[in-house]
């Protein structure tokens, strides 16, 4: 099975499967209680933050763990929302759900909500700020759809120059492309582990020293009282593994370079071979293992589906959107048709595949859209492509 859904979830590194084993299986310990064995658990979870501090060029002492990012997104806009009774949000439309419900929730409760909106290839559009004045913004790094790298720079010298507190989510960024909070010093960071190579049910809150921020859960005062609740150990060991490993990653250039060409070239064999495919979004500013195609006159879930049974698993769309019949918020914000976007997929590569895989991946496509139109064109219903159990 060649799984090319990296975008949703990534495999686990074995290096970070074995640096957790021992936490799970030996120093199960609560680190806040007072014997040697829980010192040497609170020991490990102090280097993992140091760790996952280097990743982003942060202090340790600027992250607090969370269960994930969607945890981290609502504790920065929740926080903001306690501090500033009267706050103007701004943010983009084509923000991942974990931004936008809270928000939803926020003008539920009578605050002022303005959306940016987005240009057709996925950027969001910073034009308006200077004429709805926000006094905060949040804006994600990269957009999870389209792996777009939206104008942070620009937004944070908009907000420095305003004195405007920023927000960003980089669940889709931290770890795939270099990125450093002492040249772009945000105020606040999202961070998600299992979006590069760590467990599930882990994150961070990068927070700028001397920043005030409002814990989202009370109790028992852990992460310095910003965050209580008994550490999830193992998954804060191998976040920090993770976020090792990354980092080495990142050192070399030529790992970024060898994923965009194995994306370049499953590209460019769709779209050569494949009548009616186009890729989507701002192609010279995106994430190097991320490509969405539109496949004209195929129903995304239907090819979803064929795929899987050909050995590929990608998606339609956002993981968060699965079982939706219907565009998602990016798609309309870009302007999608109806039609182009229900014909539309997610392939999101790793760095360890190779130009071989997008040839696997390149056929599977031609085969699953070449059945698929056959049977639109002859006017047969759903298709059964699964085999019955032997």
């Amino acid at each position: 099975m060649l799984y090319l859904d990296n975008a949703a979830t990534t495999a686990p590194d074995p290096g970070v499967i074995q640096a957790m084993s021992p936490y799970l299986e030996e120093f199960w310990q609560n680190p806040s209680s007072g014997y040697r064995a829980s010192k040497k658990v609170k020991s490990a979870i102090d280097d993992a933050r140091e760790k996952v501090a280097e990743l982003i060029e942060a202090k340790p002492e600027e992250i607090i763990f969370t269960s994930g990012g969607t945890e981290s997104n609502n504790m920065a806009l929740f926080s903001i929302a306690q501090h500033l009774p009267d706050a103007h949000f701004a943010s983009s439309s084509i923000e991942h759900s974990a931004v936008l419900k809270p928000l939803e929730f926020l003008s539920t409760q009578g605050r002022s909500i303005h959306y940016l909106t987005s240009t057709e290839k996925g950027i969001t559009d910073l034009t308006s700020l200077d004429q709805i004045l926000p006094n905060f913004l949040s804006l994600m790094w990269v957009n999870n759809e389209l792996g777009t790298i939206q104008p942070i720079q620009e937004a944070l010298k908009w907000a420095q120059e305003n004195k405007v507190p920023f927000h960003s989510d980089a669940v889709q960024a931290v770890g795939k492309i270099p990125i450093s909070v002492k040249g772009t010093p945000v105020d606040m960071l999202s961070i998600s582990s299992h979006k590069f190579n760590g467990p599930k049910g882990i994150g961070a809150l990068y927070v700028r020293e001397g920043f005030r921020l409002a814990p989202l859960l009370h109790g028992g005062g852990q992460e310095s009282g910003w965050r209580s609740g008994t550490e999830n150990v193992s998954g804060i060991i191998g976040m920090g593994k993770a976020a090792e490993l990354a980092k080495k990653r990142l050192n070399n250039s030529s790992c970024s370079k060898a994923l965009g060409e194995v994306r370049d070239h499953f590209e460019s064999l769709v779209v050569e071979n494949v009548s009616g495919a186009t890729v989507n979004g701002d192609l010279n500013h995106r994430l190097p293992n991320f490509s969405h195609i539109s496949l004209e006159g195929c129903e995304a879930a239907g090819l979803v589906i064929l795929l899987d049974e050909y050995g590929v698993q990608c998606s339609a769309g956002s993981a968060c959107m699965t079982g939706k019949q219907e565009a998602s918020h990016v798609q309309k914000a870009m302007g999608f048709s109806e039609e182009k976007a229900k014909s539309s997929l997610r392939f999101s590569f790793s760095h360890l595949h190779t130009k071989s895989d997008a040839e696997i991946a390149f056929q599977a496509v031609k085969k699953a859209v070449t059945k698929l139109r056959s049977v639109q064109v002859r006017g047969v219903g759903p298709v059964i492509v699964y085999s019955p159990p032997s």
